[in-house]
């Protein structure tokens, strides 16, 4: 190979840029996934902001929710996006007709990004933050970053941190709203809090593993391993043939 065959530092950084891009799209569902998001809330709180009626706005964030799993099945899609909105849609439906506050219908998903949030800084401070975790598999690279990556592990822990305390700072602003804001003020704050700070949450976290180690894939490790022994004993059975 000559030296302008060669793999530059600039391609290097390029490639685990576009795998860091690749990974962090297939584990928060890129742009589709955020239209699942957004779609089944800002669906109430236009037709509540309409009709104050409860039951109507309920009903159809929950028969929405319900057709963008159906059109992801069809369509033979990854459904987990699609049904963890289903999931907390219906228990918002839930809770708001259990308490007839319509507000409520807002309550488990701020409880979620609450323990989210405290989720992320806990496992950060226990050495195993959660967005290593949650990335790992994705890379190919599992729990091998704890031990074997630490520049990684200190990315992760950095992202994890950006990840707890922007969740942290948009309950900060939910919460006193939900207990003084009417049902359509707090919904329509919350759609406007949903994208951007996840969106800011995902850029910091490109931003920190983008200049981390690359990943270990810990699976072609295993394949390779894998070869060597099977080799091994292609050449046992060989010299003892002979």
């Amino acid at each position: 190979m000559t030296s302008l065959e060669k793999p530059t530092e600039d391609d290097t950084a390029h490639d685990s840029r576009a795998v860091t891009e690749a990974a962090l799209f297939e584990a928060f569902g890129g742009v589709r996934g955020m239209v699942e998001t957004v779609l089944p809330g800002l669906l109430f709180v236009s037709i509540f902001t309409i009709n104050k009626n409860l039951h109507q706005s309920a009903i159809a964030a929950l028969v929405v929710s319900l057709l963008l799993v159906a059109v992801r099945l069809v369509r033979r899609d990854t459904v987990k996006h699609a049904f963890s909105g289903v999931f907390g849609v219906a228990f918002g439906v839930v809770f708001a007709m259990m308490t007839g506050n319509a507000k409520d219908f807002y309550l488990p998903g701020m409880l979620y990004t609450l323990g989210l949030a405290l989720a992320y800084i806990v496992t950060t401070l226990a050495g195993v933050p959660l967005i290593g975790l949650m990335l790992g598999p994705v890379f190919k690279e599992n729990l091998s970053w704890r031990t074997r990556n630490p520049r990684r592990k200190k990315a992760y822990a950095k992202a994890s941190w950006a990840w707890g305390l922007i969740l942290l700072a948009k309950c900060a602003v939910l919460f006193p709203l939900y207990w003084w804001a009417d049902t359509t003020q707090l919904g329509w704050v919350l759609i406007a809090l949903k994208i951007p700070p996840f969106l800011l949450a995902v850029w910091l976290t490109w931003v920190f593993l983008a200049k981390a180690p690359a990943p270990i894939d810990v699976f072609a490790e295993m394949e390779a391993q894998e070869a060597e022994e099977k080799a091994r004993e292609q050449a046992a059975r060989g010299e003892s043939a002979s």
